[in-house]
């Protein structure tokens, strides 16, 4: 019968030796010598197995226990981390990403990996909370010593991972465990998100997870952090620009039912905005690159949405303001210039009727294009960005710009959208309510960035 495990386990139920001149007895100094020679190779980072064997009788029934076993010796090997997880590491804590430690290992093992990947500081020697020593500890100390800055669990029993799992979840911990074992299967299906080890996982760790990993490395895992906090930025923004132009296609009806006027916008001209010239730009803010800072924000809160009231205040509540008394304006200009005096009847297919309209058509369409600038980023200035930094910007606005002209200037989108040509003088008139939005939106951003730069100097 053979034997394999942690010595602390394996050398206890051996009572020989094996040696160079045949079986001898394990004697107290033997067994000292080998705690010392797999401590030595523990510090080196390496992972330690202790091998015994027992001869059994012909055909005798295997034993229940293993004990009297003889001892074969310790067999250390290096599992090296992977390329680029030290900076994987920086990366995650830098993003307020706390990482636990929770491994069957031993201690020094433990501590010259953390110290390989930069967890632990060459200098520093970290406290250790072993499996036997986490049996004693209640629930209040066990949370206590994972407020340490890198908490160390070695040496642990598959239940207890569990149990570190549910103490970090008890204390508001969004919480991701790795694993590939099938003693790792009951923390993977606790955490909120479970990662298997795609190459050496086991078919039950793999199945308890949300997630599994491909390459089995944790630089992966980082990446996949970032990405993931780069696509709901750019969902954010791709709402932000979308929600924008809501505004300015409601108001429209809401003076027609109020006032009387003539309708300034119809169907057909909203479904334009909003099915043509809208929909390039609107995906090239979803495909916005992360921003170079998006590893060094602290974690968003828990209960933080997607559509919350700042990212609806900012669309409707301001940029949309905009957008809206650019199109109202623009339309009665042409009309004043059109000489329609308020209260007049106002023929649907009238060309003054006709050239408003699309007045406010391309009000909305022009004041778009500089919302999707101001919507890459919510607090930095559009001056500061990187103008080529998402080429598809240029490639939707080409085609919004297109389409505006094409609707306005051919024969075909006249007829289609209900639109007329209009003169040079009704596009410059635009311009001011243009650099208003722009020069409004770089305020907001300024005072934004004004009040996070003294958060950190009022809390001290």
């Amino acid at each position: 019968m053979y034997t394999k495990g942690a010595p602390e386990t394996v050398i206890p139920l051996c009572t020989d030796l094996e040696a160079n001149k045949g079986v001898a007895p394990l004697t107290r100094k033997l067994r000292q010598r080998l705690k010392e020679a797999e401590e030595a190779f523990a510090k080196k980072g390496l992972r330690v197995l202790a091998l015994a064997y027992r001869r059994l009788e012909p055909e005798a029934p295997l034993p229940t226990s293993e004990v009297g076993l003889v001892f074969l010796g310790l067999v250390a090997f290096e599992d090296p981390p992977r390329e680029g997880v030290a900076e994987a590491v920086r990366s995650a804590r830098q993003a307020g990403i706390k990482i636990v430690i929770a491994t069957g290992d031993h201690p020094d093992t433990t501590i010259a990996i953390g110290r390989q990947i930069g967890l632990v500081r060459e200098e520093e020697m970290p406290q250790v909370v072993t499996g036997e020593r986490l049996h004693d500890l209640s629930d209040s100390q066990l949370r206590t010593a994972l407020d340490a800055p890198c908490p160390i669990f070695a040496r642990l029993a598959a239940d207890q991972k569990l149990r570190i799992v549910r103490a970090l979840r008890a204390k508001g911990h969004v919480t991701a465990v790795t694993g590939h074992g099938v003693n790792d299967a009951p923390a993977l299906k606790e955490a909120d998100i479970g990662i298997a080890m795609g190459r050496t996982g086991s078919d039950v760790a793999r199945a308890a997870a949300d997630m599994v990993l491909v390459d089995d490395n944790f630089v992966s895992i980082v990446d996949g952090i970032e990405e993931g906090r780069a696509v709901f930025d750019n969902v954010r923004k791709f709402l932000t620009y979308v929600l924008t132009s809501n505004v300015a296609e409601f108001v429209p009806y809401l003076a027609f039912v109020l006032f009387g006027i003539p309708l300034p916008l119809t169907i057909i001209q909203i479904l334009a905005v909003d099915l043509g010239t809208d929909l390039l730009p609107a995906l090239a803010l979803g495909a916005e690159k992360p921003h170079p800072d998006i590893m060094a924000r602290p974690p968003r809160p828990r209960t933080e949405r997607l559509l919350d009231h700042r990212l609806l205040l900012r669309a409707y509540g301001f940029l949309g303001l905009f957008e809206a008394a650019a199109g109202m304006t623009a339309y009665s200009f042409v009309l004043w210039q059109g000489g329609w005096a308020f209260g007049e009847p106002l023929a649907a297919h009238a060309a003054l009727y006709l050239q408003a309209t699309t007045a406010c058509l391309v009000a909305i369409v022009l004041l778009q294009i500089v919302n999707v600038f101001l919507c890459r980023d919510e607090r930095i200035s559009l001056f500061a960005q990187t103008s080529l930094g998402n080429p598809l910007i240029f490639v939707g606005i080409a085609f919004e710009i297109g389409m505006i002209l094409a609707v306005v200037y051919t024969q075909p989108g006249n007829a289609l959208f209900g639109t007329a040509p209009l003169g040079w003088q009704a596009w410059l008139f635009v311009g001011p309510f243009a650099a208003a939005m722009l020069v409004s939106e770089e305020a907001r951003k300024w005072i934004a960035r004004s009040r996070s730069s003294r958060k950190p100097s009022e809390k001290g």
